[in-house]
């Protein structure tokens, strides 16, 4: 990078609005993954809008880590209590918490949550199908009438993958679950500064007072989550050098995803730590739209998967260190209990490329242009795009390759239109392991049509195996059934796995009590 380009990167981020009067205040300057495009964290999966979600709002229950065995903890909640042989629950609200305007947060508040959540999220919907009703018995009491056993219904309002049930005012949560809330109100341990926004630049959150920490030990969202900073600041930073110079200088505190180039000079000199703290990994997907062709045909998405060489994904992603990345990965990762083998041949065979060209001439396909949106200014998803529009032009696909931000494919993602009016016929992502660990999980293997993820596949046999797997007895059933799904999805193809990777994260040497599992900002502090 060239040293004009450089300082003038650094004079921007020094001359940001708030900077000089929050000078005698404790300050962290962190630069996430990407732009935050979409606030509201109930319309999006974007694991950068999850970050800023866990800032703003609480969840009435908290997850543990791996070690803890990914256990959904009281968080909000004081407790609950469980009757009818499981077809009750009472959850009850712990005292002290307030929402950011000053008001008490009541069960009412949670309840339109939940109902609002439930009608996006992945999860939310199997336990909504699942209540004949969810009501507040006083302000302080939410109880759920079950149909039947849901024994993982506190595994559901406190999971970490997006979309988070995060709680919000009645009012707010009253909105219609697809069109956006940009009113961020909630009751986490941050309030966001919606007059210091500046889109693509500039977001900041400042120390919520009326905040109280619940007792325990911080366990990645579970336990207390204690403020020390007063002011956290997100610089939007899409150059990858600008954004190490930036770290290395001291100019900002923490660069949430490094790219895997610059992770050597980070490591030198002793002033920042380079560390893995989401050991489940960054899941790569290539998704297609199932809705337009070439992708509506099943044959067509199969034949392609003869042309997915996982290990050049993720070289593209991590480089040569392969500590750095896991393949084969089938539909879960392997990190989880759900991974199977079951038809990872499809992935493992000998990649022939003249044969998959062959196999979707078979197949139907006739030269369609392939629409595939790439984001510019996420260094990890551009570079699994580079690889994946490659390996379509090499078995014969005519590729419009459209490099745009990550906030663009955001909104566009969600139309339906054909490509020719606005739509789109491919696109790479990656989500967090946590967030495709289990068919509960898991939203870009819901396979529901019209409501599935974007890109709608429709897959009735994924859907059943699905609903068996919510009422499993236990865990070698739930295996049992993950692999049989795992088998369908190489048929119907809802989505192609890329891989693995564990991706960095980059914080000055002074800053301690990074929480695993983020990013988060509490307990964190400078030392």
């Amino acid at each position: 990078m060239r040293r004009r380009t450089f300082l003038t990167a650094s004079a921007t981020v020094l001359a940001l609005p708030g900077v000089t009067r929050a000078a005698s205040k404790q300050v962290l300057k962190f630069v996430p993954q990407a732009d935050l495009a979409v606030l509201d964290p109930i319309l999006t999966t974007a694991g950068v809008t999850r970050s800023h979600g866990y800032l703003v709002f609480d969840t009435l229950y908290g997850m543990t880590g791996p070690e803890d065995g990914f256990k959904a903890t009281p968080q909000m909640a004081a407790g609950h209590r469980v009757e009818d042989d499981g077809r009750t629950w009472k959850v009850t609200l712990r005292d002290g918490l307030v929402f950011h305007d000053g008001q008490k947060v009541l069960a009412r508040d949670c309840v339109a949550s939940i109902r609002r959540w439930g009608a996006r999220d992945t999860f939310g919907q199997a336990l909504m199908a699942r209540i004949d009703e969810v009501s507040a018995s006083d302000d302080k009491t939410i109880k759920f009438r079950l149909k039947r056993p849901f024994p993982l219904l506190p595994d559901a309002l406190g999971k970490m993958a997006a979309s988070i049930c995060a709680i919000m005012p009645e009012r707010l949560a009253n909105t219609d679950p697809f069109k956006q809330i940009t009113e961020m109100i909630g009751s986490g341990p941050f309030r966001f500064k919606v007059d210091e926004r500046m889109q693509g630049s500039l977001f900041v959150y400042e120390r919520f007072a009326g905040y109280q920490p619940r007792d325990g030990e911080p366990n990645w969202t579970a336990g207390p989550k204690v403020a020390h900073f007063d002011r956290i600041e997100w610089h939007i930073i899409p150059d990858p050098a600008t954004a190490s110079a930036a770290l290395q200088s001291g100019e900002v505190d923490w660069w949430e995803l490094p790219t895997s180039d610059l992770l050597p000079m980070l490591r030198r000199g002793g002033k920042v730590r380079v560390e893995i703290t989401e050991p489940t990994g960054n899941y790569g997907l290539l998704r297609t739209n199932h809705l337009h062709p070439p992708f509506d045909n099943p044959a067509v998405r199969r034949a392609l998967l003869g042309g997915i060489d996982q290990a050049e994904f993720m070289t593209a992603v991590m480089g040569d260190d392969t500590s750095l990345w896991k393949t084969p990965c089938g539909f879960f990762p392997p990190s989880s209990p759900m991974a199977s083998d079951r038809g990872l041949s499809a992935l493992t065979a000998k990649r022939d490329y003249e044969r998959v060209r062959r196999d979707l001439l078979t197949a139907g396909y006739h030269g369609e242009k392939i629409v595939f949106m790439a984001p510019q200014d996420v260094p990890n998803q551009k570079a699994m795009s580079e690889i994946a529009a490659d390996m379509m032009r090499r078995v014969g696909m005519n590729v419009d390759y459209q490099s745009v931000d990550w906030g663009t494919i955001m909104q566009r993602r969600s139309n339906k239109s054909s490509p020719e009016k606005g739509g789109w016929n491919a696109f790479c992502t990656r989500f967090l392991g946590t967030e495709v660990f289990s068919p509960a999980v898991n939203s870009t293997l819901r396979s529901n049509g019209a409501q599935a993820w974007f890109g709608w596949p429709s897959s009735p046999r994924i859907e059943a195996l699905r609903e068996q797997w919510f009422d499993a007895p236990d865990l070698a059933t739930q295996q049992t059934l993950t692999a049989e799904i795992q088998a369908q999805a190489f048929e119907d193809v809802p989505y192609y796995p890329l891989g693995l990777y564990y991706n960095p994260t980059a914080y000055r040497s002074d800053l301690s009590g990074i929480v695993n599992g983020g990013p988060f900002f509490w307990n964190v502090r400078r030392t």
